[in-house]
């Protein structure tokens, strides 16, 4: 059991606004890593916890897992980081570190379960809390040296937002020549934008409306197809190469979606809807061998190669920046959906 307090915004039940409160810290150990928090973005993630949207939450909870800062402590065996360096955390704190999947650089999806860097728990019974606070502590394996040429304000949204559009384009190997599709311009999709277009593909907003076309453009879309407009939808059938969606409606068109894809191609989701997936045509998936693949954050080799890859390519979010003691009026705004397209907080 720690013996170390930490200050945070911690929601204390659902419906209520977050309060600054004195928490335990994690146990340190020799892979331990302390971190002074400078800044934390704001994942849609966190109102779902904070709402219990996922199922009941078990407060009080503390969230936020798009962390930065600098260390300020190191246990005796780590070697990732040292004592005044700008480091950061995502959504992952921990895994077995033994299983088939952590072993072969899979740590995301360990066989084992993951501890998530907020509301869970440590295999000590630690309880996890998140980055809406002044310190965290975590385990080495996970936490990552921010790149010189970034600053924490901008690196903060990289571990979470930006590795879950990143991973899966870099998996299902997107390359010039291909076309991609992004579904949702907002905090995911814009990510999502910029990677496909480093990355030398075509890439194609796909709205509901025309309110983000200025957007898309300014952030690189080669394309803009209001979804509604059926004809120029059909024109695109059988030309993506690969579709990113970040978001769901209720009434989740599938057949319209799915018929923009090649054959033997990706629909990717990143956006996780609250309600199970359906009304999937299956003989369209069939006629086109198309496969709909869901994506699980990133490994810590995949956020490593990510931060460079950001790094090399200037690859940056449109980030508006809150105080963190204004959390509860920056969680009002998110609510309300006006960020462009990333809210951080900072210390």
């Amino acid at each position: 059991m720690s013996t170390d307090n930490f200050h945070g915004w911690a929601c204390h039940g659902k419906d209520k606004p977050l309060e600054l409160s004195e928490l335990p810290l994690k146990a340190f150990d020799d892979y331990a890593v302390d971190m002074d928090i400078t800044h934390c973005g704001i994942c849609g993630s966190d109102i779902h916890t904070i709402d219990s949207g996922w199922g009941p939450t078990d407060y009080p909870c503390v969230v936020g897992h798009e962390i930065t800062g600098i260390c300020t402590r190191v246990g005796k065996k780590v070697q990732k980081v040292k004592v005044g360096d700008r480091i950061g955390v995502g959504a992952q704190s921990g895994s077995c570190l033994k299983c088939e999947d952590c072993k072969s650089g899979n740590e995301n999806v360990c066989m084992k379960g993951i501890v998530y860097t907020y509301s869970s728990y440590w295999e000590n019974g630690d309880k996890s809390y998140g980055g809406y606070a002044d310190k965290w502590r975590g385990h080495e394996h996970f936490i990552f040296k921010i790149p010189d040429n970034m600053s924490n304000e901008i690196a903060a949204t990289f571990f979470c937002a930006g590795v879950t559009t990143y991973s899966p384009l870099k998996h299902y190997n997107v390359k010039p020549g291909d076309k991609v599709g992004v579904i949702g311009i907002g905090g995911l999709g814009h990510f999502g934008v910029q990677w496909a277009k480093a990355m030398g593909a075509t890439v194609v907003a796909l709205s509901h409306s025309d309110r983000k076309r200025d957007d898309a453009k300014e952030l690189g879309c080669d394309d803009y197809i209001v979804t509604s407009n059926k004809e120029i939808m059909s024109a695109h059938n059988g030309t993506f190469t690969h579709i990113l969606c970040t978001n769901f409606s209720p009434d989740f068109d599938w057949e319209s979606y799915l018929s923009l894809l090649k054959a033997n191609t990706h629909f990717i989701v990143v956006g996780v809807p609250d309600a199970p997936l359906s009304g999937i045509p299956a003989l369209l998936l069939a006629s086109r061998q198309i496969a709909i693949v869901g994506s699980a954050i990133g490994s810590p080799s995949m956020i490593e190669d990510m931060l460079n890859f950001a790094a090399t390519h200037n690859v940056k979010p449109w980030v508006n920046k809150y105080p963190m003691k204004e959390v509860n009026e920056a969680i009002k705004a998110m609510r309300e959906g006006k960020p462009r397209y990333r809210i951080v907080l900072e210390n």
